[in-house]
């Protein structure tokens, strides 16, 4: 495929370790006849709402896990899932007055980035895991092996997560928004490029509705750049503290080369730079004539950790980061245009701390992610209120 030839040449970080594996070259050929797992016409009708937001009209809610676990892939998690979606999509439009466009992070998040390619286990240095995409999460050295079969595991999970959402948006029928559509991190790029298909002369991206790209693979000058960038889909880019206005709009200049609305989700995560860093950077991309969707991670700049060493996120943080955001994006005349939070889909999830979870709390049975602390629902709907 002609749009596959400038990205795959071009340095990627990032990437699993596998292509030595007795399986890889098999796997990849399989997901290139495998069936996209989205069309074109959904695409266009994601474009379309997501031109809304761009105008003011409506606004996002994306949500969901920090990683997919291969194993709640189940009907029964999937409908869990789409209805907190739901509900807390019908919960922010009551907030907001505004339509709200229901994206989860679902069927298909299941590759993470990594600060450092090892860790180790009770003395024993092992590869860090990489989401179920790559490898697994136990502590040992076989199951952290890097294993492009996982690769058609993802392909058959997400395959059944969205015959579920698809089905449920089919059968939606309100005026509180749209959706739900599918979005994740497009990270591992033997996944990604397999499932590129051709249509209508271009190429779309046939794993998500909406891929994205994080603040580690933002790099104009390599391969995940210039894979959105060669795909019809809409897309998103994760905006962290170190960005600047002149990388910021090479970026956009990229990914949105005909300004089109609908085409551009912008997702700041600044943690407590965002009143310093951000302000300059929305009032470029607008003059530039970029229509961008500016949605509020507001979790990943306010990461920390415990005295006892547990990972978490307090909810305070969140919510003064989601503020400030909401009251930067107004002032420099724009709409903002939505939120993006890793949330479980269960209130029994003990991970960050406020509104109901104490310190204390992140010991027990209910601190089960596979990665990152997510919000449970109701710490969710606390966030969502704070954004009116």
């Amino acid at each position: 495929m002609t749009a596959a030839l400038t990205w795959d040449r071009l340095p990627a970080a990032q990437q699993p370790e596998w292509r030595d594996h007795p399986a890889y070259a098999r796997t990849r050929a399989f997901l290139a006849e495998a069936t996209p797992l989205v069309t074109p016409a959904e695409l266009a009708e994601l474009r379309s709402d997501l031109a809304r937001v761009a105008a003011g009209e409506a606004q996002v809610l994306q949500i969901g896990d920090c990683a997919e676990n291969f194993y709640e892939c189940t009907p029964a998690t999937t409908r869990t899932k789409i209805g907190v979606l739901e509900d807390l999509g019908d919960h922010l439009a009551a907030v907001t007055g505004r339509p709200v466009v229901r994206i989860g992070r679902i069927g298909g998040q299941f590759g993470k980035p990594r600060s450092e390619p090892t860790e180790v286990y009770r003395g024993v240095e092992l590869p860090t895991f990489r989401g179920h995409l790559v490898n697994s999460e136990i502590p040992t050295r076989a199951a952290r092996r890097h294993d492009p079969r996982r690769l058609l595991w993802a392909y058959d999970a997400s395959a059944q997560v969205l015959d579920m959402v698809r089905e449920h948006r089919s059968q939606r029928d309100d005026t509180l928004g749209s959706g739900p559509w599918s979005s994740h991190e497009a990270l591992v790029l033997d996944y990604e490029g397999s499932l590129l298909r051709s249509h209508d002369g271009g190429a779309y991206l046939g794993s998500t509705h909406l891929p994205w790209i994080g603040e580690r693979t933002r790099q104009t000058d390599a391969a995940h750049v210039h894979l959105l960038a060669s795909v019809t889909n809409p897309v998103g880019c994760k905006v962290g503290p170190t960005a600047t206005v002149a990388g910021l709009l090479e970026l956009c200049a990229l990914l949105d080369p005909d300004r089109s609305p609908g085409r551009l989700v912008l997702i700041s995560r600044m943690g407590s730079s965002l009143r310093e860093v951000l302000p300059a950077l929305v009032r470029a991309v607008r003059r530039a004539g970029h229509r961008a969707v500016w949605l509020c991670d507001p979790m990943h700049g306010n990461t920390v950790k415990t005295g006892g060493g547990v990972k978490t996120r307090l909810v305070p943080d969140i919510v003064a980061e989601l503020t400030a955001f909401r009251d930067v994006v107004l002032d420099q005349g724009q709409t903002p245009g939505g939120v993006h939070l890793e949330s479980a889909a269960t209130t029994a999830v003990t991970e960050c701390v406020g509104h109901g979870v104490g310190e204390e709390d992140l010991g027990s049975d209910g601190y089960t992610t596979l990665c990152d602390p997510r919000l449970d629902p109701e710490q969710t709907r606390h966030v969502l209120s704070s954004y009116a």
